[in-house]
């Protein structure tokens, strides 16, 4: 069966300016993100793959190359054009959170659920994350785990195309970290969004289904994994 693409970066490049200093942060990198797959992108620090994820995210325009998202070339896209992709289509999990500490969890989430037109049930999404018992705590009031919890379940509710997840579970300890693995690999499954996972920790690779390695600014490796292993059996 043919893939459908979703996105589809063309030679992509990022490079910056730092006083007399070019630095590339990407060269010329090529890459296809299909619809409903899981793929982790692994490199260590300096490597690029945060600023590959920040332009596919539309939070960073790419220097040279072309961004499409569907039919929608991003490459140029002004200011309104990447607001709407980032609120209608896009999912973000951040490695530190980000919540907004005055508001409970169901707070959270529902800010988020007010973005679009058709959100997922709030209290269904915390139910999914297992914090329905915890929805009106303060974000001071979970543990890191539950904090991150609500991070995914603030993404997900927007049913998004396209989860975009930077060090997910950089910040947690090992089970706790399955737990969260677990969670988006559950997203992917039911929900049929496309997730993609940026980490330095290559044994997560092992429940994508591809893996795509980067170096010094440049994609490396992309292959297939035929027979992803579910998050629970996951050791680091």
């Amino acid at each position: 069966m043919t893939k459908k693409v979703l996105m589809k970066l063309n030679r992509v490049t990022r490079t910056y300016v730092m006083g007399e200093v070019t630095v590339e942060a990407l060269k010329e990198t090529s890459l296809e993100l299909y619809e409903g797959e899981l793929m982790v992108i692994l490199g260590p620090s300096g490597s690029g793959k945060s600023t590959l994820l920040n332009i596919m995210g539309g939070m960073d325009l790419a220097s040279g190359g072309q961004v499409y998202f569907g039919q929608e070339d991003l490459t140029r896209a002004g200011d309104k054009q990447l607001t709407r992709y980032r609120r209608y289509e896009l999912g973000f999990v951040f490695q530190f959170y980000n919540l907004i500490p005055d508001l409970t969890a169901r707070e959270n989430v529902e800010l988020s659920a007010n973005l679009v037109a058709n959100p997922l049930p709030v209290e269904e999404v915390l139910r999914d994350v297992g914090l329905g018992s915890r929805s009106d705590h303060f974000p001071s009031q979970l543990s890191g785990g539950e904090q991150q919890r609500v991070a995914i379940a603030r993404a997900a509710v927007k049913n998004p195309r396209l989860l975009l997840c930077d060090e997910p579970t950089g910040a947690l300890d090992h089970q706790t970290g399955r737990l969260i693995l677990a969670l988006l690999a559950k997203i992917n499954r039911e929900r049929g969004s496309t997730v993609v996972i940026v980490t330095h920790n290559t044994p997560i690779s092992a429940m994508a289904h591809r893996v795509v390695r980067m170096s010094s600014g440049a994609v490396v490796d992309i292959s297939e994994n035929r027979f992803p292993l579910p998050p629970e059996r996951i050791e680091w």
